[in-house]
């Protein structure tokens, strides 16, 4: 039988050898992670915030998790029967009692306050230097650029060969639309979105921002994108039978190439709101047109 020096030092041995493994995994997932096992790599600084909030509280849950867990394993280890331990026999403690709603209480404000904070700068939608009116429908969205006069509808694009398995998939399978969004890098863009049959929401995990789409109700947010590139999400909302299939798109541009975007779309939204106008009129000149009766 161990004497008690051998068994502390086995004891502090054990206690060691799980530190360097939490250790271990900590570095390990760091170094491994490359956002593949973690959020999706931000491009806005709501995205940004939002991940370092997430590292944070992941982190106040590793400390307590292992602080927790070690104290646990040493108590069974250190004081079990075969050794001698005798349960201590008392029913109250002031200190312990103030300690363990303290220390909750500190861990909660340490949290809450840069969640706040992050919170209050997502809702602040002032001083925007444009507006982008979105609305849902059963299953593609609508844009709507408010100061620069482009309007359109974005679809899925991707083959139905493809969804129905008789295509390979592509590489942006269920990711593709027929328009993308065009955005300018380094601008406030203020968002409304609402929807026209029932609840979608607009989803892109890159800029931080996922809100729903309600009928009758116009919600609002933010987006400032730091790189130019290309951005997909989807509609995060359970909308119907093809609630997979409404993706959203994203094109982040320099405002020199949005601005030649702008006025390239303004010229097909002008010729296509004045084509369906003739058309519009010829019905009217139709309807109004008396009928000829023959025999």
């Amino acid at each position: 039988m161990m004497d008690k020096s051998a068994q502390a030092r086995r004891s502090r041995r054990l206690i060691g050898q799980f530190f360097a493994g939490i250790a271990m995994l900590i570095s390990a997932g760091s170094v491994m992670a490359e956002y593949a096992l973690n959020l999706t790599e931000p491009v806005t600084s709501t995205a940004r915030e939002i991940l370092d909030l997430h590292n944070l509280i992941m982190l106040i849950c590793l400390v307590i998790f292992v602080v927790v867990f070690a104290v646990m394993f040493y108590s069974i280890f250190a004081h079990r029967k075969s050794r001698g331990a005798k349960a201590a026999s008392f029913h109250h403690s002031t200190v312990l009692e103030i300690l363990w709603t303290a220390i909750p209480v500190l861990i909660l404000f340490a949290i809450a306050i840069p969640s706040t904070a992050t919170l209050i700068r997502m809702e602040d939608t002032t001083k925007a230097d444009m507006t982008l009116k979105i609305t849902g429908y059963q299953w593609f969205w609508e844009y709507e650029y408010l100061e620069d006069n482009v309007n359109f509808y974005s679809k899925l694009s991707t083959p139905r060969a493809q969804i129905e398995g008789r295509e390979e998939k592509g590489e942006n399978y269920l990711l593709e639309v027929d328009r993308e969004v065009v955005l300018p890098i380094d601008k406030k863009i203020r968002f409304i979105i609402s929807a026209a049959d029932v609840i979608h929401a607009w989803w892109v995990p890159q800029f931080g921002v996922k809100k729903d789409a309600i009928p009758g109700f116009v919600n609002e947010f933010w987006v400032r994108i730091d790189e130019p590139g290309t951005y997909t999400g989807q509609c995060a909302e359970l909308c119907g039978k093809d609630h997979g299939f409404m993706p959203v798109v994203v094109k982040a541009v320099t405002e020199e190439e949005y601005a030649q975007w702008v006025a390239e779309n303004q010229s097909a939204s002008q010729e296509t709101a004045q084509s369906d106008q003739e058309v519009e009129q010829t019905r009217e000149q139709t309807n109004d047109a008396p009928s000829i009766a023959t025999n």
